[in-house]
């Protein structure tokens, strides 16, 4: 049998960066991940700009020739975003990339360790288990957080520590078996894409990851209706 050449054996990591309103973070985003080293694994980058009004869309229309880039027409939310990512994603394994900069790509070695292993399915990066750097923010936000992880974890029988993490790395099978199967345009995606991973009885593992949230006035997006919103889906999608 022919020894296959090294490069035909490289894996890909598809890296999923839904993008709205991020003029001031997304170069210096797609600076960081391109200087993440990943030992025999190639990187696929799949950003989705949900019909930025703020100079977004030129910086990355500039780079157009080096990833594939999607432009909406229409502002639909994260959820939306992200399912069309994960459609156009070819790789062997899938991460999900907020375009803020409140998530480090350096912890993309962590995230995927796991999955090459074959040890499990799906890793969520918990920014609750780790000694790593973490800024200090709303504590409503932290109170939020557990409180909706824990009606997750009622339904899906899971011991999540942070279910609304946006760290969510997947090999090619877990992914197939989801995707088709979103509904959520906003928010509500991470409830339902942890339902889901319940519902398919995929292996789960948590990796603890540092964290560098930002404040309203530095562009965070996320607010109470979303939090209401993320309840409904963990009903609709653990009930259904």
């Amino acid at each position: 049998m022919p020894h296959k050449s090294k490069i035909n054996d490289q894996k890909t990591l598809s890296i999923v960066i839904p993008v709205f309103n991020e003029k001031n973070t997304i170069s210096e985003l797609l600076n960081l991940i391109d200087a993440v080293e990943l030992p025999d694994i190639k990187k696929e980058l799949i950003i989705i700009d949900d019909c930025s009004t703020d100079g977004t869309r030129e910086i990355l229309k500039n780079i157009e020739h080096k990833h594939m880039i999607i432009f909406k027409e229409k502002n639909e939310g994260k959820g939306a975003a992200v399912k069309e990512g994960f459609m156009k994603a070819a790789g062997d394994f899938i991460i999900i990339q907020d375009a803020d900069l409140e998530y480090s790509p350096s912890e993309y070695v962590n995230m995927i360790k796991p999955l090459i292993d074959k040890k499990c399915d799906v890793v969520y990066g918990s920014r609750f288990l780790s000694g790593k750097p973490h800024r200090a923010l709303y504590f409503h936000h932290y109170i939020g957080n557990r409180c909706l992880t824990i009606l997750s974890n009622i339904f899906t029988n899971l011991n999540l520590s942070d279910m609304e993490t946006c760290y969510k790395a997947f090999n090619r099978p877990a992914l197939d078996k989801i995707k088709n199967k979103l509904t959520a345009s906003r928010f509500g995606i991470e409830p339902e894409i942890t339902a889901l991973v319940a519902k398919n009885n995929l292996r789960i593992y948590e990796v603890g990851i540092s964290y560098f949230g930002r404040t309203y006035q530095e562009g965070k997006k996320i607010g109470w209706k979303d939090g209401v919103a993320a309840i409904w889906y963990i009903l609709k999608s653990n009930l259904s």
